[in-house]
């Protein structure tokens, strides 16, 4: 589906079409998803970041005004619902243990890109909210500099700062 097709959708569904909603969520799900996957380490949590995140778009499309791009607004409401469920499934379980049988990753090879993402989504909540939105477009989902100045309304020169500088303050935070 093309770009203007996704923002079209939004428009209509904004505007109550509870059909136009239902083909949006249907349409925007696999990248949601992708998005949480690239975040959290533990494949449920990252379904659960995505049903919470196609949850607060359906209940909130109303309120979306489209003074930035819909991918903007479904990009950030994707990254807050993955660093919630980080944060509740962090604190409510022994060692960040999850129930259940795990997921069998390879721990010579994912071990260190899971602790990786849990320290991310930790940084990325101490960076300006414009910061930690191009940083991860570019580098979790590896939009163009010209993308994500579409997807954010500024120049592509204002996308290059923004991602030098979180990427300086991310290097700090993640820097023992």
């Amino acid at each position: 589906m093309y770009e203007s097709d996704v923002e079209g959708l939004a428009r209509v569904a904004a505007g109550g079409d509870l059909a136009a909603l239902n083909v949006l969520l249907v349409t925007v799900r696999p990248e949601v998803l992708r998005l949480c996957s690239r975040l959290l380490a533990n494949r449920e949590d990252a379904e659960e970041a995505c049903q919470d995140t196609l949850l607060a778009v359906s209940r909130g499309i109303e309120r979306f005004e489209g003074r930035s791009a819909f991918r903007t607004w479904l990009h950030r409401l994707a990254t807050n619902r993955a660093r919630s469920t980080y944060r509740r499934t962090r604190s409510s379980e022994p060692m960040g243990h999850r129930a259940g049988p795990p997921d069998r990753p390879d721990p010579r090879r994912t071990s260190v890109v899971a602790s990786t993402r849990l320290d991310l989504l930790d940084a990325l909540g101490h960076l300006r909210p414009e910061l930690a939105e191009a940083v991860t477009l570019r580098d979790v989902l590896g939009l163009g500099y010209h993308e994500i100045a579409v997807l954010q309304s500024v120049p592509d020169g204002t996308v290059k700062s923004r991602i030098h500088q979180a990427r300086h303050q991310l290097r700090d935070l993640l820097t023992p």
